[in-house]
C-alpha cells in the first residue's frame, strides 16, 4: 500500500510539472506577443500579467500618454479576453457601469422590466481615470471587484469569469477627483506605476507607431486557459523560508511590531490581504521568468506594487519629504540584511 501511495505521489508531481512546464511556454509566448506592440517598460508589463495570472486587479498610476490603455487592450488581444472599458467622469453614475432596468412593453400592451447590462459585464475591464468619478460610482465599482457579482433592484446577476479590473490614475491632476479611500485601494493586488519610457524604448516608439503598418497584437491564449493557469500558480509548492519572509516583510511595515524606522514613519501599515498578494505575486513571478518555484527576491522585488497602496506615512515623515518607496526600499534592505 505504501509503495502505491510512493507510486501515486510521483505520477503527481511528474503532472504537476508536465503542467507547469506547458504553463511556462504559455506565459513566454504572451510575454513575447505583447512585447511587439508595447515597447520598453517590461516591469510594467510583467507586473500587469502577475496581477491577472495571479487571477487579480491591477491600479496603473501613471501621467497621461504612457500607453497605459493600449497596454490594456493589448493584453484582452493576446490572453483572449472580452473587454470593455470606461471612462470614468464627476458625472458618471453607478448604473452607467453595471446597467439598468428598462421598461419593455409588449404587442398586447403588457409592460415589464428587463436588465441591459453595463460594460462591467466583460471579462478584462479598464476603469480609466478612476479617481474622477464620485465616490458612489467608484464603491459600485469597487464593489463588483470584490464579490464578482452585482445587485440591480434586487436581482443578482453574476459577472463574467475570468473578471479583471484594470483601472489607472493620473498621480498630477487632484483638482476635482476623488482619492480612491484606503479600504477600496486594498481590492488591487497591485499596484503599477508608469515612468517615462527609456530613450531606447522611445525611439521604437517613435519609429513604429507613425508608420503606417502598426503592429497589432495576436491572441496566444484564451479565457479557459488563463484561468488554469491561474489554478496551477495556486498549487504552486512555497517553501517555509519563502513564506516566513512574507510574514516577515509584512508585518515589518507595521507600526507597533517592533521596526523602529517603521514606527517613527509609518501611520498604518498593511493587513493581511497584502500578505496574501505577496504569496499569489511571487509564485506567478516565478513562472513568469521560467522557475517553478518563488524564491526570496520574487517577495522583494514584489514588495513596492504590493505594499504601497497598503500603507501611509505620518505627517512628520510627508513633511521631511520622504514617500512609501522609500520606507519599502529600507525595510527589503533589512530583510536581505
Amino acid at each position: 500500500m505504501g509503495l502505491m501511495n510512493s507510486t501515486e505521489t510521483v505520477a503527481d508531481e511528474k503532472a504537476v510539472i508536465a503542467a507547469a512546464e506547458q504553463a511556462l511556454a504559455d506565459i513566454a509566448a504572451v510575454r513575447s506577443e505583447v512585447a511587439k506592440v508595447i515597447f520598453g517598460q517590461e516591469r510594467v508589463v510583467e507586473n500587469t500579467l502577475l496581477a491577472l495570472l495571479s487571477g487579480g486587479h491591477a491600479l496603473l498610476v501613471g501621467v497621461p500618454g504612457l500607453a497605459k490603455t493600449k497596454l490594456v487592450t493589448t493584453l484582452g488581444s493576446v490572453l483572449g479576453l472580452d473587454s470593455s472599458r470606461i471612462q470614468f467622469t464627476p458625472d458618471l453614475m453607478p448604473s452607467d457601469i453595471l446597467g439598468s432596468e428598462v421598461m419593455d412593453q409588449d404587442d398586447s400592451g403588457r409592460r415589464s422590466f428587463r436588465f441591459v447590462k453595463g460594460p462591467v459585464f466583460a471579462q478584462l475591464l479598464m476603469a480609466d481615470e478612476i479617481n474622477r468619478a464620485s465616490p458612489r460610482t467608484q464603491s459600485a465599482l469597487l464593489q463588483s471587484m470584490q464579490e464578482y457579482h452585482i445587485t440591480v433592484a434586487g436581482q443578482r446577476y453574476d459577472l463574467p469569469s475570468p473578471f479583471h479590473v484594470l483601472a489607472t490614475q493620473n498621480p498630477l491632476e487632484q483638482e476635482g477627483t476623488y482619492p480612491l479611500p484606503e479600504a477600496q485601494l486594498d481590492r488591487f493586488l497591485l499596484q503599477v506605476d508608469v515612468l517615462y519610457p527609456e530613450l531606447v524604448a522611445e525611439r521604437q516608439i517613435l519609429l513604429e507607431t507613425t508608420s503606417s503598418a502598426e503592429a497589432k497584437a495576436r491572441g496566444v491564449i484564451d479565457a479557459a486557459r488563463l484561468q488554469e493557469i491561474q489554478a496551477l500558480i495556486r498549487q504552486m509548492p512555497v517553501s517555509d523560508k519563502v513564506v516566513d519572509a512574507i510574514l516577515q516583510l509584512v508585518r515589518s511595515a507595521r507600526p507597533g511590531h517592533g521596526n523602529a524606522t517603521t514606527d517613527k514613519n509609518v501611520a498604518w501599515g498593511p493587513g493581511p490581504r497584502a500578505g496574501q498578494s505577496l504569496m499569489l505575486t511571487a509564485r506567478a513571478r516565478a513562472l513568469y521568468q521560467g522557475r517553478l518555484a518563488p524564491s526570496l527576491d520574487d517577495v522583494y522585488a514584489l514588495a513596492e506594487p504590493v505594499l504601497q497602496h497598503r500603507m501611509a506615512l505620518t505627517f512628520a515623515a510627508r513633511a521631511e519629504g520622504m514617500s512609501v518607496r522609500d520606507v519599502i526600499a529600507g525595510l527589503v534592505r533589512q530583510a536581505r540584511g
